[in-house]
């Protein structure tokens, strides 16, 4: 574990707000458009899996699950 103490739910978002804009190298455009494009991505993979689930399908356990 780690020593330090957990951020609070403030700073956590402001902290991965940063990165995401340094990611982008400070372009704050294209940090937005970046953004979307992973929530489009998610938003895809939600309905193949609710899909998938409808038709009886269960999804595969991951490996290094520790779901007990």
């Amino acid at each position: 574990m780690s020593a330090t103490p957990p951020l609070s739910d403030n700073s956590r978002y402001e902290q991965a707000c940063d990165q995401a804009i340094a990611m982008c190298d400070g372009n704050l455009r294209s940090t937005i458009k970046a953004l979307i494009m992973a929530n489009e991505y998610l938003e895809i993979e939600l309905e193949e899996l609710q899909a998938a689930i409808s038709a009886g399908c269960v999804p595969a356990k991951r490996a290094g699950s520790n779901a007990a």
